[in-house]
C-alpha cells in the first residue's frame, strides 16, 4: 500500500482562514441579505495604482509582439527588477548587497514555507507565539515536531509574545538552528526596535543560528527607531534571510510577487562540518522547483519603484493607516484594549472578561456583522486576543467601526 506523510496528520483541524471562511459562509446562508464586513483576512481592497497598471499594459503589449515576446525568464527574477529592489530597498539605506543575493518569487508565503527545505530534518526551530501559521505548519509537515498537546507541538521552542513583554520575543535560553521573526508583526502589530533586533542578530551570531526574517509589512513602518530591514543591523548578512512582499506594499495579493534576500556571507554546514553557501543552495532549489514570476508581473513590480509608483503607493498605505486609526478609536469607544495599528496594518485586541477568542468571533459576527480572526488560531499565547486588519475600504472600515463602537460587553 502507498504510505502518506504522517506528519500532515499532526496538524489540528483545518487551516485557520479556511475555518473562518466556513463559519462566515454558514452565517451568510442563515442570514441572507445581511451585510457582513470583513476585517479578518489580510487582503487589500484598493486597486493597483496607475503606474503599475500602465506597466502591466505595456508589458502585455510587448508579449504580443514577436520582437519583444518573452518565454521562460530567469528563475531568480529578471535583472531589471532585482536591480530596482537593490537600489531602492538596500543601497539607498546604506546596505551593501548585490543583485544576485535577491530572488524574485510568487509570494513571501511560498518562500517562507519552502525555505525550511534547505535545513536538516533534525534542525531545532524557534518561533514567536502567537505566530503566522505557515511558519509552524510547514515545519510540522517536514517532520521537525513532536505531538500536538495543550495547544503546542513538542520539539518547538516557543517565544511567548505577551502584553507583559510588549509582544516582542525574548531571547531563548536554549539554542535553535532556525528562528522565525516577523516585524512588523502579524498578528500582533508589534515592531522591533533597532536595539531589540540587534540582540537577536548578536544572539544568532554567537549560537550559529539562522534568522528567517519576515519583513512583509515594512512599508507600514512609521517609527524612526524601527529598522526597515534586518540588514541595517551590523552582522545580519551573516545570520539572516529576509523575506519581502509586494502584496501589502503595492496591492499585489492577486498578482503574486515577492522577493527573498539570501546573502552570500550566510553559510550552513553538513554533518562533516564542511561549510556551504545558503545562497547557492536556494538558487539550486529555485532552479529545480520554480520557473519564475511572469514577465508582465515583474514589469509591474518594477513600476512600484518609479517616482510615480512610490508616490501612489504611499497614498494607498496612508489610507490603510488611517483605517487602523479609525478601528483603534472604535475599540476605545467600546471600552476595549487594543495594540498595534501604528507600524503595522494589524490591530491586536484584548478580549473582554468572560470571552475567549472564538466566542468573541461569534459575538462580533452575530451582533456587529463584522469578521475578524481569533487570536488562538495563531498559537496558545493568542488566546484572549483577536486580530482585526486595516485593509478594507475607508467606507466599510467606518461602517464596521460604528458597529463595533456600539457593542456592549
Amino acid at each position: 500500500m502507498t504510505r502518506l506523510n504522517e506528519n500532515y496528520l499532526k496538524l489540528p483541524g483545518s487551516y485557520l482562514f479556511s475555518e473562518i471562511a466556513k463559519r462566515v459562509a454558514a452565517f451568510k446562508e442563515a442570514h441572507p441579505g445581511e451585510q457582513v464586513i470583513s476585517l479578518g483576512i489580510g487582503d487589500v481592497s484598493r486597486p493597483l495604482v496607475p503606474a503599475v497598471v500602465a506597466a502591466l499594459h505595456q508589458a502585455s503589449d510587448e508579449m504580443g509582439a514577436a520582437e519583444t515576446f518573452r518565454g521562460y525568464g530567469p528563475e531568480q527574477g529578471y535583472l531589471f527588477l532585482r536591480e530596482a529592489i537593490l537600489k531602492h530597498d538596500y543601497l539607498e539605506r546604506g546596505i551593501n548587497l548585490s543583485a544576485d543575493e535577491i530572488f524574485v518569487s510568487d509570494g513571501a508565503k511560498s518562500d517562507v514555507a519552502n525555505f525550511q527545505e534547505l535545513f536538516a530534518r533534525s534542525s531545532c526551530v524557534a518561533l514567536q507565539d502567537p505566530v503566522y501559521p505557515v511558519y509552524l505548519d510547514t515545519n510540522v509537515m517536514a517532520g521537525r515536531t513532536g505531538k500536538f498537546e495543550n495547544g503546542r507541538f513538542g520539539g518547538i521552542i516557543y517565544l511567548p509574545c505577551t502584553e507583559e513583554n510588549g509582544f516582542i520575543p525574548q531571547l531563548p535560553r536554549e539554542r535553535a538552528d532556525m528562528v522565525y521573526l516577523c516585524s512588523p508583526n502579524n498578528p500582533t502589530g508589534a515592531a522591533m526596535t533597532r536595539a531589540e533586533l540587534k540582540k537577536w542578530v548578536d544572539w544568532a551570531a554567537a549560537n550559529g543560528s539562522i534568522i528567517l526574517y519576515d519583513s512583509a509589512y515594512e512599508a507600514f513602518i512609521t517609527g524612526a527607531d524601527v529598522p526597515h530591514s534586518i540588514y541595517e543591523i551590523p552582522g545580519a548578512d551573516k545570520v539572516a534571510v529576509e523575506f519581502r512582499s509586494f502584496s501589502k506594499t503595492a496591492g499585489f495579493t492577486g498578482m503574486r510577487c515577492a522577493y527573498t534576500v539570501v546573502p552570500k556571507a550566510l553559510c550552513v554546514y553538513d554533518e562533516t562540518g564542511a561549510k556551504h553557501s545558503l545562497n547557492a543552495l536556494w538558487l539550486r532549489r529555485q532552479t529545480t522547483k520554480f520557473n519564475g514570476v511572469p514577465y508582465v508581473i515583474q514589469r509591474a513590480a518594477e513600476a512600484v519603484f518609479s517616482p510615480q509608483g512610490q508616490a501612489q503607493i504611499r497614498e494607498v498605505i496612508a489610507g490603510y493607516q488611517q483605517n487602523a486609526r479609525v478601528i483603534l478609536d472604535a475599540l476605545k469607544q467600546a471600552g476595549l484594549t487594543a495594540f498595534g495599528g501604528v507600524n503595522a496594518p494589524y490591530i491586536w485586541l484584548k478580549m473582554p472578561k468572560g470571552l475567549d477568542s472564538w466566542a468573541f468571533f461569534t459575538k462580533l459576527l452575530n451582533e456587529a456583522r463584522v469578521v475578524g480572526t481569533p487570536g488562538v488560531g495563531f498559537g496558545a499565547c493568542g488566546e484572549g486576543y483577536f486580530r482585526l486588519t486595516a485593509f478594507n475600504t475607508p467606507q466599510l472600515t467606518q461602517a464596521s467601526a460604528h458597529r463595533i463602537a456600539g457593542l456592549k460587553f
